[in-house]
């Protein structure tokens, strides 16, 4: 797949449920000279699933993104199309791949998209929380970096809005009972390996929630979907 000009794709790919891959997203794979992915051997494993073989798949991550802008940006000054995804959901979003993004932009090369499933929404829409204005804080830092972000959550810091984060399943105990402690019991929602087979939701006051995990040890990818300050104020 070539052309005058090349052109960066990001690419989104399934958070869990195969069946998710938009028909337009596989059709760029299939054609794309070149792919970039966070883990090539997921991205491999995606590809063969959808009947797709013999792809270049070169590996794009924190360590090694800025050494790769070289390589991607002589490929596009050769008219190849380029295709950017990242090992589940949209690229970029808690991801690698900005400043590849913006460095290809600069350069005066187009940047299109090819949207798929994303943890974020799907969490945001399943809590039932409104969806006007919220708060992605991606991947919450550890240890007391961690309860400053809670006390910038109660004190309205990120605004008044829902919050959203992830979370490992090792620490997602210890992280609601410091919310709960820090913000006080406002409803959350947790979203556990969602869109795959043995998905589960839990929803209720924290203080609730924190009694159901203390009973159970959670696996998997989780994301969180806190209630605004304006939700519990009404």
């Amino acid at each position: 797949m070539t052309a005058e000009k090349g052109k960066l794709w990001i690419v989104g790919t399934p958070i869990g449920n195969l069946e998710d891959m938009t028909i337009r997203g596989k059709k760029i794979l299939e054609e794309a000279d070149l792919i970039l992915a966070e883990d090539t051997r997921r991205m491999r494993s995606l590809l063969s699933s959808m009947g797709i073989d013999k792809k270049v798949v070169l590996s794009l991550n924190m360590h090694n993104q800025d050494e790769r802008v070289p390589l991607i940006i002589d490929r596009l000054s050769k008219g190849e199309q380029i295709a950017l995804s990242s090992d589940a959901g949209m690229p970029v979003i808690s991801d690698p791949g900005a400043h590849v993004v913006k460095t290809c932009r600069e350069r005066g090369f187009e940047v299109d998209v090819a949207p798929g499933p994303c943890a974020v929404s799907c969490g945001l829409a399943i809590s039932g929380f409104p969806g006007t204005h919220f708060t992605f804080l991606g991947f919450l830092p550890r240890g007391k970096n961690r309860r400053r972000v809670f006390r910038k959550i109660a004190q309205g810091l990120y605004g008044d809005g829902v919050i959203v984060f992830f979370e490992s399943p090792f620490r997602l105990l210890d992280t609601l009972g410091e919310l709960l402690e820090i913000v006080g019991d406002r409803e959350v929602f947790v979203g556990r390996e969602m869109t795959k087979l043995f998905q589960e939701s839990y929803f209720g006051s924290l203080s609730d929630v924190v009694e159901r995990f203390k009973a159970i040890q959670p696996k998997g990818e989780i994301t969180v979907v806190l209630s605004g300050r304006e939700n519990n104020d009404a």
